[in-house]
């Protein structure tokens, strides 16, 4: 094993160098040697958060078991692009839901693109594009005439039209990437401009176009973590449901009006606020959450219920503490993290097409 690299993991209040490392060591533990990452030693690994976990990694060195992350899933993927939505952490990968998210499928590219603006290792590039290449086709199967992405592929074949906000964001930061590493590779995809630009439309100018999940905060900050908006519009976003969700403190609640603040929400809130350049309220953001670390494996519980003084779930997720890595990573100036989340990548073609 690597010695982690934690110089830009060292973030007052919130890691020191010891902590971070001890943060990446948890993710490791975690991780089957096959390259797997589930969210802890027997449960489920699901694509997303497999992806945010490798990411993770690449932000302090360990760049061959984030390799190996991504080569499990180049070897899982099934023939049609996608990923299933969730597998069992056992021997046989045995998949415990059938359906196919596409923000599951999408996040691949965000994952390939951070790993290679960490390593400019253009072989992995190569090795992984018909992955990136097909699952964005997949994912692009599903995206309704209005421009946002249908959510879910059922096990029988049947796609679902309905569209939800926080993950058609993150399949316009993933179309973004994608497009980044066909950029890289000489490959123009003028179909994914399109259908970025398309996406970015419905996600700016028409909410009804989605279900309405307005008491989720994932549904208030992903427009502008996924780069949908920014600005003005990115500021005006946060500003009107700050107080809403935000608990002084103690972090973001997951859902009003429930008294539950989860750490991977607020680090995700803390990377959009890092990408609109309010890093002192990224800080704070992040500093409040701290009360959800277990020193014992440098990870962090899933949530807390405030009403309760209450750990809830008794969960310490390799996601959560992979979002605070990556937020932690972004206020160091991790080049690759910066340059992924930081708005430095193509933004397809705007369209009015849809309006």
């Amino acid at each position: 094993m690597t010695t982690p690299r934690t110089e830009h993991l060292v973030l007052p209040g919130v890691l020191t160098a010891g902590q971070a490392a001890a943060t990446v060591a948890g993710i490791l533990a975690v991780q089957r040697e096959d390259g797997a990452i589930p969210w802890f030693r027997g449960h489920h690994l699901d694509p997303w958060d497999h992806v945010e976990a490798a990411m993770a990694l690449d932000t302090a060195g360990e760049h061959e078991a984030a390799e190996r992350a991504y080569l499990w899933l180049a070897r899982h993927q099934n023939t049609d692009g996608s990923w299933y939505a969730a597998y069992a952490d056992g021997q046989f990968d045995d998949v415990t839901d059938r359906g196919r998210e596409t923000n599951f499928v999408a996040y691949i590219a965000v994952g390939v693109w951070h790993h290679y603006l960490s390593t400019g290792d253009d072989t992995f590039l190569e090795r992984m594009w018909p992955a990136v290449y097909a699952a964005v086709e997949f994912v692009l199967r599903l995206q309704q005439p209005g421009g946002q992405i249908g959510w879910r592929r059922d096990d029988d074949g049947t796609d679902t039209a309905d569209a939800l906000l926080t993950g058609s964001s993150s399949i316009h930061h993933a179309l973004r990437c994608a497009l980044a590493i066909a950029e890289q590779r000489e490959e123009a995809q003028p179909d994914w401009e399109l259908a970025a630009g398309a996406l970015r439309h419905a996600i700016r100018h028409h909410p009804e176009r989605f279900l309405d999940k307005n008491r989720y905060s994932m549904d208030w900050y992903y427009p502008v973590l996924g780069g949908a908006l920014t600005g003005a519009e990115a500021k005006a976003r946060i500003e009107e449901d700050w107080d809403r969700f935000v608990v002084p403190g103690l972090g973001v609640r997951c859902v009003v009006p429930n008294p539950w603040v989860t750490g991977g929400e607020s680090a995700e809130l803390a990377l959009a606020l890092w990408a609109m350049g309010e890093s002192d309220r990224a800080l704070d953001v992040l500093q409040s959450i701290q009360h959800l670390r277990d020193e014992d494996s440098g990870l962090y519980w899933t949530g807390y219920v405030f009403d309760d003084d209450a750990v809830w779930p008794r969960e310490l997720t390799t996601w959560t503490a992979g979002s605070l890595l990556l937020a932690v990573a972004a206020l160091g100036g991790h080049e690759a993290t910066c340059q992924v989340f930081g708005g430095d990548l193509p933004v397809g073609l705007d369209s009015d097409c849809c309006a």
